[in-house]
């Protein structure tokens, strides 16, 4: 029986030349007894040498070497192939990597410029040349330093720099390139070499997000999108993959129009007989606010789980522990108790700093719009600089979707919602320049068709960037009422989900997005899934925890001199967040170890909250002092009474933990949609953010765990994978029915059934129950009177691990 195009499930593989094609071949026997139906697989195209995820794409035409090649691919492919299981692949349309001399689109068009023929690949300003912010000082002071030498290649002559950049010469240069000034030299080139520091202001390429080395593409244009696509057509022509996931999404000029391209260029491609049939699965990453609804006329099957990941999440959370944490928050501080302050001033400081070549090119774009249209007489490019500013600290979303032409009926809700947001921020007699270019956005704006839609480009593919790098690696490194609620696509402003909520938002993903990626940890997380749901019990007791902070606070005041109270407190939060396994206080060796992957998140926090320090100018004087402290805090010898203190403490908020995170499995394999496994999450995910969620996995660890089947979380996943793969139609097309709770505990119980050709599942699942560990209470003097609808005791559903599913059958054969 050929597999389905449609996986049952997931999971994602992290490859690079230390985890290759090989070594998930030698895994397809383990992830077939986990229940596993295709391998979500990072990046497969040639990266940059030595790269560890594989987005820093250098030749998205050739399967990359250093995992092992297309034959090797071939060969993992026929392996799974031959237990029913799939490949799907992650794919990078928005962005190309550009460093290090190995991009030949790039270096055809550093030494061609405007006349290369990939020149319409990238976006580029040619009124001046290209700009190349690699030097780490002023040009005449690199060449000074002799740190730019003209050396041979391949039979021609490059520019060297730093032993690092290899930089082609104009095909004009080569004859004399040995023996001419080297100053008169790069003048004549088709670029410019600059320091590093200019590229916030000066830089006249569109770049992925802040990142030199990676720049945009132009999948819009036809000739770029089948040049970076042949490939994965041609895989998926031969049967080798199932479908893609779609980096990125919003960082293209128009996702919408992108995806139904894609869309329809896999479903005319003839399939082999031997390969199951299609259509492919395509999923998307695409981060989506509060409310913001995914439209369902982009032909792709959903996102790739973060909207999930930030429901579920959220659900884990006690609502109580809002105000308290808040305002123990700004006490330990000094800073706002919200999160709103701190995304505001965030989007402030970087639309005026890391993008603020990117802002004034929207800026012209807009003046060169309102110059060619008469009505717009007397509109100054300040006031339309004041106006995309202003816009842009406020905007809800990633962006709009409209490309200048009549824009989708969901963007008018945005729209609506920044009007209002901006109001307060806009210069007296200067809202009809703010309503005009929301007009723009919409497609009513007058002018011409080509301007606008080029200064619509101009605004979308800057608000994307601006949210993404304000909010998610500013902001949530900035605010630390409760550290599990800052993640990737969460909302920081809201600590819990009600489960009515949380309900609906079930039943819609039945009825639109059944085949959507639901994900409760990835690549890019910020704290793993088992760190989330250990921190979300801390929303449940405030008070108790207020307590235990202070009293360590106490312990470490000599230790804490000179560090700001916040990053105390956000690394304290961290230390019981990924506190491993069984580490206790007198094994040295094992806090050693934590100590340096705490410093090593803490260096990243710091740098990217860049209040303290940043990764452009680092305080390591700063930045040394907050690790001292780390390792302090960390030492069996100086901090004996805080280590027995915090080992306790995390031992008893043990079993609250261990519950939350074994509801969220029950749900992330119950509920509508498709699971996904991030490597090595199937036994306790204590990861922090890259590079700790990307550390090697001991799959002989995980092979003995499944054999033994005594680890709750993975016999949990096994159980579940069972279920799904014996009974795949009533996961992949079962409705989705909430199942009404009732008693004193109606608030922690999460019950719904699914349904589907007489085949029906009930789950029911214990929520927010940390309250009842920390009183010893009993679980039948917690549960008290709490029931189902249909009568069943809680207490008597549900065990020690707090989920109770339930498969029923109107015929008996069918549940077989």
């Amino acid at each position: 029986m050929n597999p389905a195009t449609t996986p049952r499930a997931t999971y994602r593989f992290q490859f690079h030349k230390d985890f290759t094609f090989a070594d998930a071949e030698a895994l397809v026997p383990y992830l077939d007894d986990l229940g596993i139906s295709h391998v979500y697989a990072s990046p497969i195209t040639t990266a940059r040498s030595g790269s560890t995820h594989g987005y820093d794409v250098v030749d998205p035409t050739r399967i990359n070497p250093e995992l092992g090649g297309e034959d090797a691919f071939r060969s993992l492919v026929a392996a799974l192939r031959a237990r029913n299981m799939g490949v799907i692949i992650d794919i990078v349309p928005n962005h190309i990597g550009v460093a290090g001399g190995e991009n030949a689109w790039w270096n055809d068009v550093l030494t061609h410029g405007k006349d290369s023929e990939f020149a319409r690949y990238f976006d580029i300003d040619w009124r001046e040349k290209l700009v190349l912010p690699i030097l780490g000082d002023p040009l005449a002071e690199t060449l000074a330093n002799g740190a730019l030498k003209v050396e041979q290649n391949d039979g021609r002559y490059i520019l060297e720099a730093y032993g690092e950049h290899r930089l082609p010469l104009r095909d004009e240069d080569q004859a004399t390139a040995a023996t001419d000034d080297i100053a008169a030299l790069i003048g004549r080139q088709h670029y410019r070499l600059a320091s590093w520091r200019v590229a916030n202001d000066e830089l006249n390429w569109r770049r992925f997000f802040t990142i030199n080395d990676l720049a945009g593409l132009r999948a819009e244009d036809p000739v770029v999108f089948e040049a970076t696509h042949a490939l994965y057509f041609r895989l998926y022509a031969e049967g080798l993959i199932d479908g893609v996931r779609v980096d990125h999404v919003d960082g293209l000029t128009d996702p919408a129009r992108y995806c139904r391209t894609l869309r329809a260029r896999l479903d005319a491609i003839e399939r082999p007989a031997d390969a199951p049939p299609g259509p492919a699965y395509l999923v998307i990453e695409k981060i989506l606010a509060d409310g913001e609804p995914l439209s369902t006329d982009w032909g792709v099957d959903g996102t790739s789980g973060y909207d999930f990941m930030e429901q579920v999440t959220a659900l884990l959370h006690a609502p109580a522990g809002a105000e308290p944490l808040a305002k123990f928050w700004a006490d330990i501080s000094g800073r706002s108790a919200d999160f709103a302050p701190e995304e505001l001033r965030a989007r402030q400081e970087l639309l005026a700093w890391q993008f603020d070549a990117q802002h004034r090119r929207c800026v012209e774009a807009f003046v060169a719009l309102a110059r060619s249209t008469p009505e717009c007489d007397g509109l100054t490019r300040g006031m339309l600089h004041r106006a995309i500013e202003r816009l842009l600290w406020v905007f809800p979303v990633y962006r709009t979707y409209g490309t200048g032409e009549a824009a989708p009926l969901a963007d008018a809700e945005i729209r609506e919602a920044v009007r209002q947001r901006v109001a307060e921020f806009v210069p007296p007699g200067e809202g009809a320049v703010v309503d005009l270019i929301l007009s723009w956005l919409a497609g009513e704006g007058p002018g011409d068709a080509a301007l606008t839609a080029d200064a619509v480009r101009q605004f979308q593919q800057l608000s994307a960037p601006i949210a993404a790098k304000a909010v998610e690696d500013t902001a949530f490194y900035r605010y630390g009422r409760l550290l599990s609620r800052n993640d990737v696509g969460f909302d920081a402003a809201r600590i819990s989900l009600d489960i009515g909520t949380f309900h609906a938002a079930m039943i819609e993903r039945a009825r639109e997005w059944p085949s959507a990626m639901i994900a409760t940890a990835t690549h890019d997380h910020k704290r793993g899934e088992d760190v989330r749901a250990r921190l979300a019990v801390l929303s449940a007791m405030p008070d108790f925890w207020r307590a235990r902070v202070e009293h360590w606070l106490e312990l470490a005041a000599f230790y804490a001199e000179g560090v700001d109270p916040a990053d105390t407190y956000m690394l304290l939060q961290t230390l019981v967040g990924a506190w491993p396994a069984d580490l206790t206080a007198a094994n040295a060796e094992g806090l050693s170890d934590y100590a340096e992957r705490i410093v090593a998140w803490q260096e990243k926090a710091l740098r990217e909250a860049k209040l303290r320090s940043s990764w452009e100018a680092p305080d390591e004087a700063y930045e040394n002092r907050c690790h001292d402290l780390a390792r302090a805090f960390l030492d069996s010898e100086r901090s004996a009474d805080f280590l027995q203190d915090m080992t306790a403490f995390v031992d008893r908020i043990a079993p609250a933990a261990k519950q939350n995170s074994l509801a969220q499995v029950a749900l992330r394999y119950t509920v509508p949609g498709v699971p996904d496994l991030y490597q090595g999450t199937e036994i306790a995910d204590l990861s922090l953010v890259d590079p700790d969620n990307r550390r090697p996995v001991d799959y002989a660890v995980l092979r003995d765990t499944l054999r033994a089947g005594d680890a709750p979380k993975m016999r949990s996943i096994k159980h579940l994978l069972d279920l799904r793969r014996t009974h795949p139609a009533l996961f992949s097309n079962g409705d989705y029915a909430p199942i009404a709770v009732t008693g004193e505990r109606e608030d922690h119980v999460m019950a719904f059934q699914r349904e589907h050709e007489g085949v029906t599942l009930r789950c029911t699942i214990a929520l927010r129950c940390a309250e009842r560990y920390l009183d010893g209470m009993t679980a039948a003097d917690w549960w008290g009177d709490t029931a189902l609808s249909s009568g069943e005791r809680i207490l008597d559903l549900l065990g020690e691990d707090g989920v109770w599913v339930d498969l029923v059958a109107s015929d008996p054969a069918l549940a077989a």
